[in-house]
């Protein structure tokens, strides 16, 4: 079921949408974009490492997900209540959104197995396009501070 082009063409996808993303957070980023990035490439990596085998993928809860799910969830509410600026709010509701993808598993055992992935998947997407959109912003900030010249 998740072998073939579809399902290969998405990861490249996903994997260059976090290269680019983090990098440009990291690079470009202040402390909460960086951490933001941090905490993506590692739940990330973390993901491919505990994941269950191709079969029984997604056919009950998915525990390692749902425990880096929850990891990121408290990563990403941690930096929104720390952070002055607004898209970290965003992040975190988009994260709880991911959480609820295995809720809905618990409540509906019957749900089918690619229902769930999609579930689980689609909002780290839109996830990693406001970090970017979060950093570019914080460049472009510090960018009109140094050009403000004040007076003597």
């Amino acid at each position: 079921m998740w072998s073939g082009p579809a399902f290969m063409s998405t990861k490249y996808i996903f994997w260059t949408l976090l290269l680019v993303t983090c990098g440009y957070a990291l690079w470009r980023g202040r402390k909460y974009e960086r951490l933001s990035a941090l905490v993506f490439i590692g739940a990330s990596i973390a993901s491919v490492l505990a994941r269950s085998s191709g079969d029984q993928r997604y056919l009950g809860v998915e525990s390692s997900d749902l425990a880096i799910d929850l990891l990121v969830l408290a990563g990403t509410v941690g930096i929104a209540l720390k952070s002055d600026r607004f898209w970290p709010l965003w992040v975190a509701g988009l994260q709880l959104t991911i959480g609820m993808s295995h809720l809905m598993k618990v409540l509906r055992p019957d749900l089918l197995p690619l229902a769930y992935a999609a579930a689980e998947r689609f909002w780290s997407y839109p996830t990693l396009i406001i970090l970017f959109i979060g950093a570019w912003r914080q460049h472009r900030r510090y960018v009109a501070q140094k050009q403000i010249v004040l007076p003597a």
